[in-house]
């Protein structure tokens, strides 16, 4: 539950329910799989309680999605694949990257509109390409997927905080689940904990809509950062 509230609201439930399948005794390719397939039905709840806020915006929704379902693809056979330090080093990095991205958002946003490169209603070619690297991350490890998608999409697209919010759902949720159906066909699955997972990250994704939608621009940013530095310093202590 903990986690699908997260994942509706900021991103990186991953960092709740990853480490406690490996305190279950899952070996770690194990918990992985099974937390991405988990965690699809909170991420289906999230955005279907977003579902005012992606109004106007499912045709450039859908369009961003090819681009999370092709990284995802690609993510998911990365992790079956490479050796899991792969990435280790570097996800930190790129969380914090996402971290400064989003919290300097507003005075970016105006710096580029200053400058003439105002955010277009349809996203362009590099968003997408944002939103497919994002994807890879996604299918490979997925944690913090949501804070990389937030700050892509707030420096892509001319949309407030919650509408960009509601279309990272619908992007992390896909993500989430084409690399699922991949790791189904290709790898083993714990499917108890994946059903318990599911169960939970469920009820949490329709409370973290109900609390996500009522936060202020700058609460939220607040609850983005803390979140987000929670998340940086276990996964350096890990």
């Amino acid at each position: 539950m903990a986690a699908g509230t997260i994942n509706t609201v900021v991103g990186s439930g991953t960092l709740i329910t990853f480490p406690v399948l490996l305190a279950f005794g899952y070996a770690p390719v194990t918990a992985n799989v099974t937390n991405s397939l988990g965690l699809v039905p909170g991420s289906a709840a999230g955005a279907y309680g977003y579902r005012e806020e992606l109004r106007g915006q499912w045709r450039r929704t859908a369009r961003l999605a090819c681009g999370s379902f092709a990284g995802a693809v690609a993510g998911a056979v990365l992790l079956l694949v490479l050796p899991a330090a792969a990435f280790k080093a570097i996800v930190p990095v790129f969380i914090a990257i996402a971290l400064v991205l989003v919290v300097l958002q507003p005075r970016l946003s105006a710096w580029l509109l200053a400058r003439g490169r105002e955010p277009t209603a349809r996203a362009g070619w590099s968003v997408i390409v944002a939103v497919f690297a994002a994807g890879v991350y996604g299918g490979y490890f997925g944690a913090a997927q949501g804070i990389l998608l937030l700050a892509i999409l707030g420096l892509g697209l001319p949309e407030s905080l919650q509408r960009i919010n509601a279309v990272k759902n619908v992007l992390a949720g896909t993500a989430n689940l084409v690399a699922a159906l991949v790791f189904v066909f290709a790898a083993h699955i714990a499917w108890g904990a994946a059903l318990a997972l599911a169960i939970g990250a469920a009820l949490g994704g329709v409370i973290g809509a109900r609390v996500g939608r009522r936060l202020p621009p700058g609460v939220l940013r607040a609850v983005i950062v803390v979140v987000v530095l929670s998340a940086i310093v276990q996964l350096v202590l890990r």
